[in-house]
């Protein structure tokens, strides 16, 4: 079939992500004998540079990997957790029955740091200089503004001027927005990483070192005396409407550090899919594939409308255990083994119809009734089951359903694999430029992944110290044959898993390469309570992209969905990487929006 590129074929490495920038960044950490994680961090850092509105140093990282040496796949969690004094009682005593979605409040500690120093020190072979001196350069010598970025930032120049000064200082050089396509440096930032820099080598000439001192600088150093300073000193306002100090202290930084944990797996026809845990939605990915076990996929047209209702309906069941039942591990019991299962999977199937589910229907487990009722009057309760209008694609692209503060980021995604067969799937996000205002010393904004939490007890996402938020950051990696063959992944949120599912059904069930699985019309729902500020749901709601023809679209309408149509091309940023049996790696990235690129040899 005709596609916007070629599925780059290559046998030394591969990396993809969602700018060319980023991508080329990586390719050349592997052209330095780096391995693929060498490759991710480095592009994961340039990322913070040329998609700011999308991820930012003070944000937070899963991944997913394979390593060859150690023959072993992992998940690196730098997802970080609720400040100490995060508790429901203290937002309670503010008047909030929500978690706002920008401002301070929101802070959790920033992972994303972390969990790139432990994964390079661990599996990486280049030093700490290699890995931030790309980063260092686009944000010192400048880089071309992206006109989505323009675009944000001057959707934001009144609230910079007049609440969010020290944004206004970056983000409005001379006062004025910059000029898409024009280049915009960040000297602030850049001469952050340069102390930091200058301050690990100066400790000691040892890589790991380095990397251990780097660390500590961060967490324990200048940069966490910069984060707790700000956050007990300054007032800013937020998307309740309302100013308020942050949470966060150097406390909650110091006692902080990523994790390594075993994934999550499933088995679906012959390859083995492995995910985060129920602290981030990675299982619904697996609940989804085990409805879809037991329906003919591949004699569905992988871009009709019987393919899209299907999978949309699988989503909608498996998306509504999300609410239900997913949370931190650490300090709740997830039923994990019965959500996964192949004879709960059989009973949720027989809901699944021809006519399109407008009620949220989580499945009914013994011992957790109490909670599951819980969770259904807290999303009554709060409204959060309304109509919305306008919003197709990935949250950054929507038109922003509430206005000033409330602006959503959204994340960014990186495949890499070199020539040892190391492979890595990552999915950065927070510390968008738009989430809370700048802190001065550094260049960079703190995250607001504490959104994600509920202030409502006896919830498996209800706040409480020291907790991971419950993510929609999910990197996905497949085996078959025992054998790692694919990485891949997306922006988008709550769509995450919707887009990245389509991608892997057409390519299991219907052979097409990467890129034809990506190229194919996306489709996704947001039927569900979303996991970001105000919590909005749209029950029966179907977003479908136009190029699937105005028969499909009418079919879908005529089953009871309420299709919202997006323009082509316009839905997903998705990326992936993989290795062939013969040994072949190949990778594509999605033509959308005209910034992600696959590039490799």
């Amino acid at each position: 079939m005709f596609t916007t590129r070629p599925e780059i074929l290559a046998t030394f490495g591969v990396v993809t992500s969602t700018h060319w920038l980023a991508s080329q960044t990586g390719m050349s950490m592997l052209e330095r004998n780096g391995t693929a994680f060498d490759a991710c961090a480095a592009a994961a850092f340039v990322l913070q540079i040329v998609e700011p509105h999308l991820c930012g140093p003070g944000g937070e990282v899963p991944a997913i990997f394979y390593s060859a040496k150690n023959d072993k796949i992992e998940v690196l969690c730098g997802q970080g957790s609720a400040p100490a004094g995060a508790t429901i009682q203290a937002f309670k005593r503010l008047g909030l029955d929500l978690i706002p979605g920008s401002g301070l409040l929101a802070t959790v500690v920033p992972g994303a740091f972390d969990a790139w120093m432990q994964l390079v020190r661990d599996h990486g072979r280049l030093r700490l200089r290699d890995i931030l001196e790309p980063a260092i350069g686009y944000a010192g010598r400048g880089h071309p503004m992206l006109p989505r970025v323009a675009d944000t930032i001057s959707g934001l120049r009144d609230l910079f001027t007049s609440e969010w000064p020290t944004s206004g200082e970056v983000w409005l050089p001379r006062g004025e927005a910059p000029k898409a396509r024009e280049l915009f440096a960040n000297p602030a930032l850049a001469a952050c990483w340069l102390r930091l820099l200058g301050e690990a080598e100066a400790r000691t000439p040892d890589r790991d070192g380095q990397f251990e001192a780097a660390r500590d600088i961060y967490y324990r150093g200048f940069i966490a005396e910069a984060m707790d300073r700000f956050c007990r000193t300054q007032e800013v306002l937020d998307a309740s409407g309302r100013r308020h100090k942050g949470l966060l202290t150097g406390d909650d930084l110091a006692g902080w550090k990523a994790t390594y944990e075993a994934p999550l797996t499933r088995d679906y026809h012959g390859w083995t899919l492995h995910k985060t845990g129920p602290w981030g939605q990675g299982p619904v990915f697996l609940q989804t594939l085990a409805l879809l076990e037991g329906i003919d996929i591949a004699a569905l047209d992988p871009a009709g409308e019987a393919f899209v209702h299907t999978v949309a309906e699988a989503m909608k069941l498996a998306f509504a255990d999300r609410e239900a039942y997913y949370g931190d591990p650490a300090f709740v019991k997830v039923p994990i083994e019965q959500l996964l299962s192949a004879a709960y999977a059989d009973e949720r199937r027989k809901l699944m119809g021809p006519r399109a589910s407008h009620e949220l229907r989580p499945g009914t487990i013994p011992g957790y009734e109490l909670q599951v009722a819980r969770m259904l009057k807290g999303v009554r309760r709060l409204g959060s089951v309304q109509q919305t209008a306008g919003t197709f694609g990935e949250p950054t692209m929507q038109s922003m359903q509430a206005a000033g503060t409330a602006r959503r980021g959204d994340t960014v995604h990186i495949d890499a694999i070199d020539q040892w067969g190391n492979m890595i799937a990552a999915t950065p996000s927070g510390g968008w430029l738009q989430s809370s205002p700048v802190i001065p010393e550094l260049g960079f904004a703190l995250n607001t992944r504490a959104q994600m939490f509920w202030l409502e007890e006896g919830l498996p996402a209800s706040l409480a110290p020291g907790k991971r938020p419950r993510t929609t950051l999910t990197p996905t990696l497949a085996s078959k044959d025992g054998k790692p063959r694919l990485v891949f992944g997306t922006p988008g949120g709550d769509q995450q898993e919707q887009w990245q599912l389509s991608l892997f059904l057409r390519h299991v069930h219907h052979g097409l390469n990467l890129q034809e699985s990506i190229d194919l019309p996306l489709f996704h729902t947001q039927h569900f309570p979303s996991s970001f500020y105000p919590r909005e749901a749209n029950p029966g709601q179907l977003t479908v992209e136009a190029s699937i023809g105005d028969g499909a679209l009418k079919a879908l309408e005529a089953r009871g969905h309420r299709v919202e149509v997006a323009p082509e091309w316009s839905v997903g940023r998705l990326t992936a990487a993989g290795i062939r049996p013969d040994g072949v790696l190949h990778a594509a990235a999605t033509p959308r929006l005209m910034q992600a690129y696959a590039v490799g040899r």
